[in-house]
């Protein structure tokens, strides 16, 4: 199992667990709502999503990666494709923040 996919089953985890919210409108009332621990874009965002994010993100104090694909995200979380995703629990989001370090050392 390769480090990327390490990532993206963490996040398979923390979405059966109730952890995940996803989609651009429930990510961002996430974070407005001080709820999001980490926020996830997708490398194939849009720019102006990706933009959206890394602002909002910087405003409200809220890690953010872009990371995997928003086929990726989807299938992992077991919906359609996603551009964004948030993990509410701390304990996941820091999980997927080490394993995301991890895979961008190698």
């Amino acid at each position: 199992m390769t480090t990327r996919d390490r990532v993206l089953s963490m996040c398979s985890l923390a979405a059966r667990a109730g952890a995940v919210k996803s989609g651009e409108f429930s990510t961002e009332k996430s974070i407005k709502d001080g709820r999001a621990r980490l926020v996830i874009v997708a490398e194939d965002a849009s720019d102006n999503t990706k933009k959206m994010f890394t602002d909002m993100c910087r405003y409200y104090e809220v890690p953010l990666h872009i990371f995997g694909t928003k086929e990726e995200l989807g299938h992992w979380i077991g919906k359609a494709y996603r551009a964004s995703i948030c993990i509410l629990d701390e304990g996941f989001a820091k999980s997927v923040i080490k394993k995301i370090n991890l895979n961008m050392e190698v």
